[in-house]
């Protein structure tokens, strides 16, 4: 059968026929709230030497509250389409961006490990909530000949967050601590809940989503295929992404002032990554799938090669990024364009196996580098991106109805 595009009524029935200013500015919320939540789970890879030394951890243990971010992500993202299939979605959105700052409150406190890591369990609530329910929103605030627009909108706050937070998390690390940096966002996240509250339309409850429905999905052979060739890419991104700050100082031995600007290459790309696979969904999504994970590994391999050459490893970065930012644009819009039937359920399924994959991604990346060395780390990245590529590599099978 052919699959419906993402310009065609097929992809969300309930869908608005028209677009309005209202709609498009809870779009904008939606983006603020999306680049907060990038910058909150991600922070900790510009700041991991300092939090470490802090809380008297080591740099592998530091990077294990992003992985227990992405576990409660998980079991959130396999509850939240059940939970809120009984309540108003503005109310549930608004909720989870409260959780999200109260989060933000609790690491800018923390004082011990432990308390760290409760902090960032809650901070994955609200990840695997708002990033299950995304998709499913847009596809209710926006005509269907939009959704994949609204999602490139969406994902610029991802591009923003991954540009921005890293380079200036490390540089006002260095003036005002780590605790300062977190404590910058809370302004921000007080915001974002007002705006949501004020932008989002009633999105009264459709119809009931019971549990089975997320898991059952993998009954469907694609999806199935798509969903481990999904994690195998985000595994393997991640444990190279959250050790980096450890890489480029042990092996291309950079200042702080010269890490800010690397990572502010390598997340300025994704505006260009995201820009490129939104504009190539159309006609090459089932390509981008699996060139992307292609690419993104081979790139991670030559970044281990030309360590000691900081202008390569500038270059290699900025592709890093723009790479990394592509994929997630790729696989959303394939969730909307061939899981058109089962939004919530389907974005519950997506979200919960791209946080287990971060979560498995940051733990063997940890691993590798407290037990073998850094390079392990993004060699065995590299290696999960490189079968990712090879899963993806049959579109046909990666399609509904085949």
């Amino acid at each position: 059968m052919t699959s419906p595009t993402p310009t065609t009524p097929a992809l969300s029935p309930a869908a608005p026929t028209t677009d309005g200013p209202d709609a498009w500015a809870a779009v904008a919320a939606m983006t603020l709230c999306v680049a907060l939540l990038i910058a909150a789970e991600f922070m900790p890879v510009s700041l991991l030497t300092p939090m470490a030394t802090d809380l008297q951890a080591t740099q592998g243990q530091a990077g294990q509250a992003i992985s227990v971010s992405g576990f409660l992500a998980v079991a959130t993202s396999l509850l939240v389409a059940t939970v809120a299939s009984r309540f108003n979605l503005r109310h549930v959105l608004v909720v989870l961006a409260a959780t999200m700052l109260l989060s933000l409150v609790l690491v800018a406190e923390a004082r011990s490990f432990p308390l760290l890591m409760v902090a960032r369990a809650l901070l994955g609530i609200t990840i695997g909530g708002f990033w299950s329910l995304a998709t499913a929103t847009l596809m209710r605030l926006v005509a269907a000949s939009h959704v994949s627009r609204a999602l490139g909108v969406m994902y610029m706050g991802n591009a923003a967050a991954t540009a921005f937070a890293a380079p200036i998390g490390s540089y006002l690390g260095g003036w005002i601590g780590w605790r300062g940096v977190f404590w910058a966002l809370v302004p921000l996240a007080i915001i974002n809940v007002a705006w949501l509250w004020m932008s989002l339309p009633s999105l009264p409850p459709r119809r009931a989503i019971p549990p089975s429905r997320v898991l059952g999905l993998l009954g469907r052979p694609h999806v199935r295929r798509a969903v481990l060739a999904c994690m195998l890419g985000f595994a393997g991104a991640f444990a190279a992404f959250t050790y980096l700050r450890p890489f480029l100082e042990m092996r291309s031995h950079v200042s702080v002032g010269a890490l800010s600007l690397l990572l502010l290459a390598l997340g300025a790309a994704g505006f260009v990554g995201t820009s490129a696979a939104t504009a190539l969904l159309q006609r090459h999504l089932f390509r981008l799938l699996w060139t992307v994970p292609l690419a993104l590994g081979l790139v991670t391999l030559m970044l281990v090669w030309v360590a000691p050459q900081w202008l390569l490893v500038a270059g290699m970065l900025a592709l890093w990024g723009a790479l990394n930012a592509a994929a997630p644009v790729a696989w959303f819009n394939w969730l909307a364009r061939e899981v058109p039937d089962e939004p919530e359920a389907g974005g519950s399924l997506m979200v919960a196996a791209i946080q287990l994959a971060i979560m498995a991604g940051a733990g063997l990346g940890g691993a590798l580098l407290d037990h073998v060395s850094i390079d392990a780390t993004f060699v065995g990245g590299a290696g999960l991106l490189l079968l990712a590529a090879i899963l993806a590599a049959r579109p046909a099978r990666m399609q509904s109805g085949r």
